[in-house]
């Protein structure tokens, strides 16, 4: 893995939701699915949850904490902070140029 979220291929859009799920703060996964799906309107399944959560943890992007009984927080790392910033980022020039074009195709129609 490249220490980045577009290391991970298909993967990036769950990782980029979770990731900006903890940068608020640490949580547990059943917290990760509410929240998640509060700011995204997306619902995360487990399995797809969870294999992203070892992946990102494999990655350093984010490190478990100390199990509070049969839940296990996360947090972000450093690392993951900046590969969230730069992935952010990186969409935003996206939605830009998307948004840029549908402003001027309509413009023309």
């Amino acid at each position: 893995m490249d220490n980045g979220i577009g290391g991970l291929g298909r993967y990036a859009g769950p990782a980029t939701l979770i990731l900006s799920s903890l940068a608020s703060g640490p949580k547990h996964g059943y917290a990760l699915i509410t929240d998640i799906e509060e700011f995204a309107g997306e619902r995360l399944q487990p399995g797809t949850l969870y294999g992203a959560l070892t992946r990102l943890e494999q990655g350093g992007l984010i490190e478990g904490l100390e199990a509070d009984g049969r839940r296990r927080p996360y947090r972000l790392t450093d690392g993951g902070a900046g590969a969230l910033r730069a992935q952010l980022a990186s969409q935003r020039r996206i939605a830009d140029v998307g948004l840029r074009r549908l402003s001027g195709g309509l413009a023309t129609s």
